[in-house]
């Protein structure tokens, strides 16, 4: 099962099937749905795939004066592959400007930058979906809400995702249903059409108004850190899965369902979720996504009862001590009868790790628990 964008948008998936190797994600033709923001970009235009209004530049005065006729707030992205920093929201005509030059004449992101796409600022409330897609068929695994930004708030800049939560309230039964009928089947089909058959997990980044989503943009993997907060939700035991994958379809087998998508029969596949919300919250070293520092120590002052603690950036020193070697270093996850119970339990589990260079927002969940307590006093 191969996790990260960047080796399935290099073929990864296709190496590891020529050599025999059953593997879980797309080709490398399928992945540049992620890997180029143009392809994506132009699937959706060509396929009637409900996303923001666009053009895709290579030269940088071009693309400015595409900006000068649209006005602000407008959307500048790197077309390739940024590791999440890639997008830049401009509130101004000059900022979505200087946003070129930064990456068609500065480099800021190397090739991935070469090519901009320039789009629609499109206002409202994010939410991710994810769907398990086989080729042609395809099962909705759950919604999840991610926080970008770094800072409280929703401000400072984009991150690979300081927290989130699942499910997201924003994504209602109607809008799950138009999601997998004009996006996720859509997208499918296109695959299909275009020679390159997308098989692997599809995550939709959407933008939901009024009761309709719109794409803004596919990753073709399990994101971090909404998988944490999936895999918490998934009613399945995956050392059972682990031992049975290879038996008969279970309802509830997660390792099977993915082996399925790999084979294209995914049909007959059935998820089951756990009612409970699950909630996030990442510790980060002090200064991300800016310069950080690696090797700080890391220590738990008590054992996390209250959550689980996934590993993403650490490494033990010499000594055998736990140090973080990233810049997004630990995913505190918890669930909790609904949002606000889960946000609780994932801080308490905060609270119980000892490392004095980290950082993290203090408001993991805010939407969700802000909608919950206005239902609540309805």
């Amino acid at each position: 099962m191969i996790g990260p964008e960047a080796p399935l948008v290099a073929g990864l998936a296709d190496d590891v099937a020529a050599a025999g190797i059953r593997a879980f994600g797309p080709s490398a033709a399928a992945a540049q749905l992620e890997g180029s923001k143009k392809f994506m970009k132009d699937v959706c235009k060509k396929y009637n795939i409900p996303t923001a209004a666009y053009e895709t530049f290579t030269e940088p005065n071009a693309a400015k004066e595409y900006i000068r006729q649209q006005g602000a707030p407008i959307v500048v992205k790197a077309s390739g592959l940024a590791a999440g920093k890639g997008v830049i929201v401009a509130q101004s005509v000059e900022e979505a400007c200087q946003a070129v030059d930064d990456m068609l004449v500065g480099a800021m992101f190397g090739e991935a930058g070469s090519q901009v796409v320039v789009e629609e600022f499109l206002d409202g409330e994010e939410a991710s979906f994810f769907a398990l897609v086989d080729g042609r068929n395809a099962v909705a695994l759950a919604s999840a809400q991610d926080h970008k930004a770094v800072g409280d708030g929703d401000t400072g800049p984009n991150t690979g995702g300081m927290g989130a939560y699942s499910p997201a309230p924003v994504v209602t039964p109607e809008i799950e249903a138009q999601v997998m009928d004009e996006i996720v089947l859509r997208t499918a089909e296109a695959m299909v059409s275009e020679g390159c058959p997308f098989r692997g997990v599809l995550f939709a980044g959407l933008m939901i108004k009024n009761g309709k989503a719109k794409l803004l943009e596919h990753n073709v993997r399990f994101g971090d850190p909404e998988c944490q907060g999936l895999m918490a939700r998934l009613d399945s035991d995956l050392l059972a899965a682990l031992m049975q994958g290879l038996m008969a379809r279970l309802d509830s087998d997660l390792l099977a369902a993915l082996m399925q998508a790999c084979d294209g029969e995914l049909s007959s596949v059935k998820l089951s979720w756990k009612p409970e919300a699950a909630l996030t919250v990442v510790m980060a070293a002090a200064g991300y996504p800016g310069s950080y520092k690696k090797g700080t120590p890391i220590n738990f002052t008590d054992a996390v009862s209250t959550a689980k603690v996934f590993h993403a950036g650490t490494a033990l020193d010499a000594s055998g001590q736990l140090v973080a070697s990233g810049g997004r270093v630990l995913g505190v996850t918890a669930l909790g009868k609904d949002v606000a119970a889960a946000q609780e339990a994932a801080y308490e589990g905060v609270k119980a790790i000892d490392w004095a260079d980290s950082y993290y927002r203090k408001d993991i969940g805010w939407r969700a628990v802000a909608r919950l307590k206005q239902e609540q006093h309805a």
